[in-house]
């Protein structure tokens, strides 16, 4: 594996699969499935965020 970023598609498939079996978790092995996702929402707060919002909206 190397220290440097992957240039190309290639190199960073070699990179992946250059993990450490620990890392990489069994063959087959279950995940979790995902939770439900709560929708987000923008509030007050986050407006607030943004200065000259206006200009975007």
């Amino acid at each position: 594996m190397r220290n440097t970023e992957a240039n190309t598609l290639a190199e960073l498939i070699e990179d992946c699969t250059d993990l450490p079996q620990e890392l990489r978790g069994t063959a087959g092995g279950q995940h979790q499935e995902p939770g439900d996702v709560t929708p987000w929402q923008v509030d007050d707060a986050n407006y607030a965020q943004v200065a000259d919002l206006e200009v975007y909206v």
